[in-house]
């Protein structure tokens, strides 16, 4: 590792702050890349900063006051109008609130903030600054979805000042930046979505949405694997972090927060992505579930939680000879690891020979199942195909899968099986001693629940001898 130096031509990491008298393609610290440059003199972004806030025309700070006389009345949430929205931001957008939204391109999140900002154009302004499209091309889109509204300001901006010069012009009571890595600081180096320039920008906007009480959403870009692109800072300047998904060959949008200073992690929006906008789906219910006449080997169905929200899924499986030297693994909206765990103990405590069997396994309507809770599903599911026995109908499975072949309870129970009664099952298989440690407090006694402590005896419960 090269020495660290200090001195006014030291390259420094805009990560880490780490500093090395040569220049390297990798920080020799945090062992981030791209992140080593030459500063051009003093703390990057710290004159720039006091220019935004000094162009917010902020008073001097207030004086400390006693917690029990502090207003609270002024971090009340705000409602958006789209109630899938709010149930996941705990009632609404928060005065002073900087929210990221991220997900991958293409899923709906310029749709979700243009229908958004119109909703709340009824009640004041809404600024909506486009970095990535020109204003002519979002207001083809507002058309289609019909979110015009009058008080609806569209703006195609990428320089930090024209944003900043527009916010005092309009001075509107919500903020839409789309997107964040678009917008640069002349005063920076860095190319626009660079680590440094979103981080100044950010920072830069945060503090305007702060000094005026303004609402702020930020459209974030995602990485390959999933995650927010940038800066680790950018997660933690922000006050909520949203993760807007979906597959693209279906309509189903999921919006789950990350980070909620103001309200829960563990809510889940969903929404229908149409040709005329998205629709909040207060009851997705039935759409992760495929109709049969009669039953078909190789299905299964069980009850995820989103958040709070418990859906019923089906898990489908197709287990065959294999033609090839090495079988096929072939997973879609399950994770393939935990197949391949429920594989392997299938053959080795259930006694169920798949060795040299192709092996597919999915689910119904896009939706990803990474619960473990979906375990003793994919066992049932892949045990009915490969006896080519059909689960009978009404019945559901929920239950984690251990290497020792045990079904280990899961959290929620009570709501998961009060959701399956409502949506018709009767008959539950549950991991075994939820009743007498009184998790199933609530249950239905209209559904008949079988406890179950291993896979062997799940299999005997739902497919016979």
């Amino acid at each position: 590792m090269a020495k660290s130096t200090a001195g006014a031509s030291a390259y420094r990491c805009t990560e880490c702050g780490w500093q090395t008298a040569k220049w390297s393609g990798r920080c020799g610290e945090c062992q981030a890349w791209g992140t080593v440059t030459e500063p051009s003199g003093g703390r990057p972004g710290g004159p720039r900063l006091r220019t935004v806030v000094a162009r917010a025309s902020a008073p001097a700070g207030p004086p400390a006051v006693p917690i029990g006389q502090v207003d609270a009345a002024e971090a009340s949430a705000r409602p958006t109008g789209m109630e899938e929205l709010d149930r996941v931001l705990g009632g609404g957008l928060v005065p002073g609130a900087v929210l990221l939204l991220a997900g991958e391109p293409g899923v709906g999140k310029s749709t979700l903030l243009l229908e958004v900002g119109a909703l709340a154009a009824e009640s004041g302004r809404v600024l909506y600054v486009t970095g990535e499209e020109s204003a002519a091309q979002v207001k083809l889109r507002a058309n289609r979805i019909g979110a015009l509204a009058d008080q609806l300001y569209l703006v195609a901006a990428t320089d930090l000042d024209a944003v900043l010069a527009q916010i005092s012009a309009v001075e509107p009571r919500l903020l839409i930046i789309d997107s964040v890595q678009t917008i640069a600081d002349a005063t920076v180096e860095g190319v626009p979505g660079g680590v440094t320039q979103v981080r100044e920008v950010a920072t830069a906007l945060t503090a305007v949405a702060k000094e005026r009480s303004l609402a702020t959403i930020l459209v974030g870009h995602v990485t390959k694997d999933g995650s927010v692109a940038g800066p680790r800072t950018l997660e933690h300047l922000v006050d909520v972090v949203l993760h807007f998904d979906g597959d693209r060959h279906s309509q189903l949008r999921m919006v789950r927060a990350v980070k909620n200073r103001y309200g829960p992690t563990d809510e889940v929006g969903c929404f229908d992505l149409g040709e005329f906008g998205l629709i909040g789906l207060p009851d997705p219910s039935g759409l992760f579930l495929s109709s049969h006449r009669e039953p078909v080997p190789g299905t299964c169905v069980t009850v995820t939680l989103e958040g709070r929200r418990p859906l019923p899924a089906e898990v489908q499986a197709l287990v065959g000879p294999s033609v090839l030297d090495v079988p096929r693994r072939a997973t879609s909206g399950l994770d393939g690891a935990r197949v391949g765990m429920v594989l392997a103990v299938l053959q080795r405590r259930a006694h169920i020979k798949l060795g040299r069997q192709d092996v597919y396994a999915a689910t119904v309507g896009g939706v990803r199942l990474t619960e473990p809770s979906v375990d003793l599903a994919v066992a049932i599911a892949l045990a009915s195909s490969a006896a080519n026995l059909s689960v009978p109908s009404g019945v559901i499975a929920i239950g984690e899968v251990g290497l020792a072949g045990d079904v280990r309870r899961v959290a929620g129970l009570s709501r998961r099986l009060a959701e399956a009664e409502r949506m018709g099952f009767r008959r539950a298989v549950v991991p075994g001693g939820s009743n007498s440690l009184g998790t199933d407090e609530g249950f239905s006694r209209g559904m008949e629940i079988h406890e179950v402590s291993d896979v062997h005896q799940a299999l005997i419960a739902v497919l016979g001898a």
